[in-house]
């Protein structure tokens, strides 16, 4: 299975350096030296990884054979891709790799269909589940234990306790507003 862990900013001085934006939440498994990663375009790799480091809060590689900065310009915007098995499962107990979770049905605690997961976004505070409804529009519900209460792979769903407002439709609250706003009339 391959697995999308990173994409390739600017160049970074002259010695072949190039921005990385992280897009794996095992950057020192995926990310390290002597990692052999494909690419999207294809025409970018294989790339090895010679060096990496972090410069101000921002992830810094070089690879093999890119020794100046027009070879690292050149790589920009190019997914990083590695290669791993479908059945590893990351070290801790209720932690999941992306293709783990992307596909499953989300659901409430009551068993009301919500929809399925189609993306895991990774913000600096907190990971979002973007989940895509029946009626194809899209949510974005916070991957925090006070709302996910659990993660069921055997059952492929997701099992939700949202607070109120994060799933409602607009049109029932539009609706919940007026009712409210009727009243104040009579």
């Amino acid at each position: 299975m391959q697995l999308v862990v990173a994409r390739i900013g600017r160049a970074h001085g002259i010695k072949g350096e190039v921005t990385v934006e992280v897009r794996t939440d095992e950057p020192e498994l995926r990310l390290g030296p002597g990692a052999v990663l494909t690419t999207d375009p294809a025409s970018a790799g294989p790339l090895t990884i010679e060096t990496g480091r972090v410069h101000s809060g921002r992830l810094l590689l070089r690879f093999e054979g890119v020794s100046d900065r027009t070879g690292a310009e050149a790589l920009r915007n190019t997914l990083l891709i590695a290669e791993i098995d479908p059945e590893e499962l990351p070290e801790g107990e209720d932690e999941y790799y992306d293709h783990q979770l992307i596909d499953l049905d989300v659901v409430t605690a009551d068993g009301t269909e919500v929809g399925r997961i189609t993306e895991i976004s990774h913000l600096p505070t907190q990971d979002l589940f973007i989940v895509e409804r029946p009626d194809g529009s899209e949510v974005m519900i916070p991957f925090v234990e006070e709302i996910v209460a659990e993660i069921d792979l055997e059952e492929q769903k997701a099992v939700i306790t949202p607070p109120p407002g994060l799933i409602d439709d607009r049109a029932e609250i539009a609706s919940s507003r007026d009712d409210v706003s009727g009243q104040d009339e009579s």
